[in-house]
């Protein structure tokens, strides 16, 4: 019989500070206590769920004392939905915390010589700031403590909202999510309604079977609104029949689409999105430029944010009027046309096929010239080859997905030995690894954080690179 696992309660633990993935820190003989949803100067009792040679985790037991600092979350769901965990923390704090995350990533553990870092940028608003959201069916939802599951239908089982963390295949049913403005909620809401009356079924991520499997909605500063609705196989009737109620019920929808996406996982990146209804994009805007946004692109999730975001990195380029620029990992080509005004010529280079098409496409409506965009996998997209094809780069910048940057690309961006670079990065871990290579040749000029997401621990980061002498 295997030994059970003897339970580890620490009582009255005073929380210290703010710790890395929107954890709290404290301190128990020495050694380091990740707490979660706490907040520095709590007095807590605490579970260890993990406990390790060099560390333990755990959650809040019991609120023994509670900080001076904390502050009462404003969503119902704060707590078990996975996002938005620092709500309890003062936004002032909260701002403090990322700061301190990229000097640690960059100073205390990446070792680099860094200029003093610039206060970071706070967002205008702290709620509803996103313009996209998915959201996830289940036939498995979360169960209160105080909920009787045996007394429970099949369709109370059912929940439409965010993943559990932690618990891959159970998904929390939204009441209201304050992440993103109405008609959002309204549109979840309507639709799990009409799914729950009509007879739809869920999914099952363990069984693989149901028929409503997750949904998109991304909405603009204009007022547009684009919905997606995947289904785990066709059922031409029922699929109509619910797209057809949604399109009555919200005509603001201006690009509704739906998947039918029968593989193993949720991403439609690799799926056909075929559009039912209304224009086939949505559109931001920036400066007087126009940005098609289809359902597979990529653009920034906190839209006025971006607008600051590209202008440091426009800042830091510091353009003439007469540099070659390569902007590489481009999305849509956002940062790329933002800047094309200031530069002779501007590439850029994307992963994904469909929003390179988009980045064309915008920088035609938008009667941009001196842009080129080219679609594929970026270390071997951009070789020396292809430098020595379109140009010597004066200027990179850079703007990776979390993961950074391929050995491979630093090593060819090494070679192209462009005056300056800007590394914009949502991950200043791994931009602080990429740092490292790229600072053989270059030094840190100048560091901006950004804070694209409140209530959470995720931070932007800017970074001025000049060649060395």
């Amino acid at each position: 019989m295997a030994k059970k696992k003897q339970e580890i309660i620490l009582e009255n633990v005073t929380i210290e500070s703010v710790a890395a993935e929107g954890k709290a820190l404290a301190r128990i003989d020495g050694t380091v206590l990740f707490v979660q949803f706490a907040v520095p100067g709590d007095v807590v009792d605490v579970k260890v769920t993990k406990k390790k040679k060099n560390y333990m985790e755990g959650f809040i037991l019991r609120m023994v004392k509670p900080s001076e600092h904390r502050i009462e979350p404003f969503c119902k769901h704060f707590g078990i939905c996975g996002g938005c965990k620092w709500q309890p923390l003062p936004y002032e704090m909260q701002l403090q915390a990322k700061q301190q995350q990229v000097y640690d990533q960059l100073v205390r553990i990446g070792h680099l010589d860094v200029p003093e870092i610039s206060p970071i940028v706070p967002s205008d608003d702290t709620t509803y700031y996103r313009n996209k959201l998915e959201f996830t069916f289940s036939q498995r939802r979360w169960i209160f403590d105080n909920e009787d599951v045996e007394s429970l239908s099949e369709k109370e089982k059912y929940g439409l909202g965010f993943h559990v963390g932690r618990f891959f295949d159970k998904v929390l049913d939204i009441e209201h999510c304050y992440l993103q403005r109405e008609p959002s909620n309204e549109i979840r809401l309507f639709i799990r309604k009409y799914a729950l009356d009509n007879g739809l079924s869920f999914f099952n991520i363990r069984e693989h079977s149901g028929f409503l499997r997750n949904m998109f909605i991304r909405t603009t500063e204009e007022g547009n609104v684009m919905l997606i609705i995947c289904f785990y196989h066709e059922d031409t009737e029922a699929r109509q029949a619910l797209l057809n109620a949604v399109a009555e019920r919200f005509p603001q929808i201006t690009s509704l689409y739906y998947v039918i996406n029968g593989k193993a996982n949720d991403s439609i990146s690799d799926q056909e999105c075929i559009l039912y209804k209304g224009e086939d994009a949505i559109y931001e805007y920036m400066e007087g430029l126009r940005f098609k946004i289809g359902p597979k692109s990529f653009y920034q999730t906190n839209t006025k944010q971006a607008y600051k975001l590209y202008s440091i990195t426009r800042e830091f380029a510091a353009l003439t009027g007469s540099e070659t620029v390569y902007d590489l990992y481009t999305g849509t080509g956002t940062i790329a046309q933002f800047i094309s005004s200031k530069a002779e010529k501007v590439i850029g280079i994307e992963y994904v096929p469909e929003a390179i098409e988009d980045a064309k496409v915008n920088a035609a409506n938008n009667n941009i010239t001196n842009c080129e965009f080219f679609a594929g996998d970026m270390k071997d997209i951009l070789t020396d080859d292809f430098v020595r094809e379109h140009g010597h780069p004066d200027v990179i910048i850079l703007d990776p997905p979390r993961a950074g940057i391929h050995p491979d690309v630093a090593q060819v961006i090494l070679n192209a030995a462009p005056e300056r670079m800007v590394y914009v990065s949502c991950n200043p871990a791994s931009q602080a690894r990429d740092l490292e290579i790229l600072c053989k040749d270059y030094t840190i000029a100048s560091v901006q954080p950004v804070d694209m997401f409140p209530h959470t621990h995720h931070v932007e980061n800017v970074v001025m690179l000049k060649r060395k002498a």
